[in-house]
């Protein structure tokens, strides 16, 4: 993809992301590395340790005696779970608002590992370096493409020698253990299962990659909501299901969307393996604002993609469509991760 920005970011916290260790955060908590909102800032705004940063900062490292180079002093460092592991494309550090105080170098590694190791186990991975140790502005948005074609589950994000940084974004595509979806009912558009965003009409006021991600929205600017159309037509989003499979019930939620709900949707579906023709699978209905509404549907085709039509225009928070993977899709699932995977 051109733009790996517009792919989900696997670290951020809305997606369940985590940063459960920095070697110091002695001005600024390594937490706000993966907030979801862009880095804020009010100057003067000063606590009992200093200037209140929106991002991740550490003291200033001293040499022990003079005339020791940089890289003898060593370096701060943030280890960072990803909430969605998957294929790494590319990584944002940004520095903003951190204009005297930024670090001059940056690299970052990533690691595979089984399970849920603790920091001490992962300290003893096998790292590899995805973004060389690079230069830094102060201020600024820093995009570093990946090539590394294999599953990550962790990243750590380097600084030379020490100073704040605002935001680590690493975005990428979800690759998901086959061995927790195989042989159970489950959501095909789910992000966290593989599933993504091929195409929309609209994306005025949020993206609409949002209404796959876990939880519940906790407000309406965690959906997709489209501009007001002045037309006959209606807006809708095409997803791309984890793999191929055969829905059984579909969730759409409006929660939070309580004057800018559609008054009706529908889904239809196609297999793109085929004919690609979309075949209805739930009939234009009518929804209420701000609720969670749930409908069986009736036997449907093995499908690869869905489209939710919303009419004629407005916000959903999710989309859910649970249903069972077909011997194609368990074995599309376990290609992949076997392509992918250690």
């Amino acid at each position: 993809m051109a733009d790996f920005t517009a792919l989900p970011d696997l670290a951020v916290r809305s997606l369940g992301g985590s940063v459960p260790a920095a070697s110091d955060e002695s001005f600024a908590e390594r937490e706000n590395l993966i907030n979801p909102w862009a880095a804020e800032h009010r100057a003067a705004t000063f606590g009992r340790k200093g200037q209140v940063y929106d991002g991740w900062e550490t003291a200033r490292r001293r040499p022990s005696a003079l005339g020791l180079a940089v890289d003898d002093r060593g370096h701060d460092w943030a280890l960072i779970r990803l909430g969605l592991p998957g294929l790494i494309r590319g990584v944002v550090v940004d520095t903003a608002w951190f204009r005297g105080n930024f670090p001059p170098y940056a690299s970052v590694e990533a690691c595979a590992a089984e399970g849920y190791p603790s920091v001490t186990e992962l300290a003893a991975q096998d790292w590899t370096e995805i973004v060389p140790r690079s230069p830094l502005r102060g201020d600024a948005r820093h995009r570093f493409p990946v090539e590394a074609a294999r599953r990550f589950t962790h990243v750590r994000l380097n600084i030379f020698p020490d100073g704040g940084v605002a935001r680590l974004r690493v975005h990428g595509e979800v690759i998901p253990d086959p061995r927790l979806l195989t042989g159970l009912t489950v959501d095909l558009a789910a992000l966290e299962n593989g599933a993504r965003v091929t195409g929309c009409s609209n994306l005025f006021y949020s993206r609409p990659e949002n209404i796959l991600a876990p939880g519940l929205p906790r407000d309406q600017a965690e959906g997709w909501e489209t501009a007001r159309r002045r037309d006959d037509g209606n807006d809708w989003v095409v997803v791309e299901l984890a793999a191929p499979g055969v829905p059984r019930l579909v969730e759409i939620d409006t929660t939070h969307l309580k004057f800018n709900a559609p008054g009706w949707v529908a889904l239809s579906g196609q297999d793109a393996r085929t004919s690609g023709e979309w075949t209805p699978v739930l009939p234009p209905t009518r929804i209420q604002p701000d609720g969670r509404h749930r409908f069986r549907l009736p036997p449907a085709p093995e499908l690869t993609h869905v489209r939710l039509d919303i009419y004629p225009d407005g916000g959903i928070g999710r989309l859910r469509v649970w249903g069972d993977l077909t011997e194609d899709g368990e074995r599309a699932l376990h290609d992949r991760w076997n392509a992918f995977a250690d």
